[in-house]
């Protein structure tokens, strides 16, 4: 049965009222499609055509394929048990606290750092087109807005982003619609010589850099698909939990493939992989501007900035949430979970948005030591996220199936042999990315690493000196569902599992 809107979604573990149900269908269904298409498709995937060529389709292909595996085994815990933690409250209950507390840590920096980078970006694009208001003046901005926006109700994000999202969705459709027909000469008024599905074999081959390409490729385009997670996260605060999960994680596939491999498979058959002009405007606005659409950079701006203001909106939410959850847990300060009368975390969202202007002035005062040494120490958290889901469903799945079978709505195919494959396929990109010295893999590898074990050692000692928190999470992790699964196991069951 679905939740009434004011119905809370977790309980208020250090005061407050607790998490509400504030977030329509329409919002979920937009925030899933379009936390799976970031402003790194359209910024940064000329450099990966440069690299791999047209053979970066399947670059993206692969990625595609690992996030749909990796939302596969998120949608079966969540649609189980969703929470405002989502995966870091299931690695807390299938592998030990020391789990949840260190990858919810991590994934907070990485969406902090997240919020400084995006700033920035839309601040760039603001002062080209009012250059009267300095670039920190436009970040500063920015940030403030959506930050308020975040404060007043989660029903008012799910609005903003639902806008958000739909504009991103509407222009990539758009031009998929439009290069599509122009590849097949079907575009009335535009006659591009240059276009046809002929630029995928002419200009070197399809791999004209060689296969190595592909794994070169995936590196530069897998951070492209963080994000895809959030609809998991937002979940908790819907009005049917269960039916968004479900929902979001059934449409990932098509998502993937008509959002990333039908825009960039437009993109190299519209323009040779090589062209000067992907490389100078980037591939979007070089494509554009092969239709002889006007003001194309312009439009391109426009779209950029509007996938730009999403990601900080949703970035803003998705560490909130997670530092809210953390705070439910015991992994936090209370204060973290406190929320006010409209369900809105303010102490979780202030504090993430402090650590983000705290980053976004040291890429103003020093871009090439701390906040270079943030972005690499949090590239590879991605990576790490989806390693731990993997872990997390081949514990999870025993503990759902011995306590509440019938909430395995949705379930991952072949288990646990793709399981295990998907990990070993995450393992091998992690290692590969060791030996990329050209496009700092190796530096972002180890430094996230770095900082992992950092976070790692503090969990240890956490637990070892306070004696874990099984307590405070199973009063505080509840959910709207309801049931046993809502709450982190007991030391009884997690062994119960280990000798199953």
């Amino acid at each position: 049965m679905t939740s009434q809107p004011t119905q809370k979604t977790a309980g208020p573990a250090a005061g407050g009222h607790g998490l509400q149900a504030g977030l329509k269908n329409r919002h979920l269904s937009m925030i899933a499609i379009g936390g799976v298409i970031g402003a790194g498709l359209f910024v940064g995937s000329k450099t990966g055509i440069a690299t791999a060529g047209p053979g970066i389709l399947l670059s993206y292909a692969l990625v595609g394929t690992l996030v749909v595996l990796v939302m596969r085994m998120l949608g079966e815990m969540s649609a189980a048990n969703p929470t405002s933690g989502s995966f870091s409250a299931h690695a807390d209950r299938a592998l030990g606290p020391w789990a949840g507390f260190s990858i919810g840590w991590l994934y907070w920096f990485f969406w902090v750092v997240v919020l400084a980078v995006e700033a920035t970006a839309g601040a760039e694009i603001l002062e080209g087109w009012i250059p009267s208001v300095p670039q920190w003046g436009w970040a500063l901005i920015v940030m403030v807005v959506l930050t308020a926006t975040n404060l007043v109700s989660v029903g008012s994000y799910g609005e903003f982003e639902f806008w958000f999202a739909g504009i991103k969705v509407v222009a990539i459709a758009a031009f998929i619609v439009v290069g599509g027909l122009a590849v097949f000469g079907l575009l009335p008024g535009v006659d591009s010589d240059q276009a046809g599905l002929s630029n995928l074999t002419d200009h070197g081959g399809f791999l004209p850099n060689g296969a190595g390409a592909i794994l070169t490729g995936v590196l530069l385009v897998v951070f492209s698909f963080m994000g895809s997670e959030i609809a998991t996260l937002a979940a908790g605060e819907s009005e049917n939990p269960q039916r968004a999960v479900t929902k979001a994680t059934n449409s990932i596939i098509w998502r993937v493939a008509v959002f990333y491999l039908g825009s960039i498979l437009v993109v190299v058959a519209l323009l040779p992989w090589n062209s000067k002009s992907i490389a100078k405007d980037g591939s979007y606005v070089a494509a554009l501007d092969s239709l002889g659409i006007p003001h194309a950079g312009q439009i391109m701006n426009f779209i950029v900035l509007t996938s730009v203001l999403s990601c900080l909106n949703s970035g803003l939410y998705t560490a909130s949430r997670m530092a809210f959850s953390l705070g439910q847990r015991g992994d936090a300060p209370k204060s973290f979970a406190r929320t006010t009368g409209n369900g809105v975390p303010r102490t979780a969202i202030l504090v993430s948005v402090v650590f983000g202007f705290v980053a976004v002035f040291f890429n103003y005062k020093f871009p090439d030591s701390v906040f270079l040494f943030l972005v690499n120490s949090s590239g590879a958290v991605a990576l790490f996220v989806w390693l731990v889901i993997c872990f997390s469903q081949l514990r999870m799945r025993k503990i759902i199936q011995a306590e509440a079978p019938e909430k395995l709505v949705v379930k991952m195919w072949l288990y646990p042999y793709l399981t295990w494959a998907t990990a070993a396929l995450i393992v091998f990109v992690l290692g590969y990315m060791l030996t990329d010295t050209e496009h700092d893999g190796r530096s972002t590898v180890l430094l996230s690493l770095l900082v992992a074990a950092v976070v790692l050692v503090i969990a240890f000692v956490k637990q070892r000196v306070g004696g874990g928190h099984a307590a405070v999470a199973g009063a505080a992790d509840g959910t709207a569902a309801g049931t046993t699964a809502g709450a982190p196991a007991s030391d009884a069951a997690r062994d119960e599992v280990k000798t199953s």
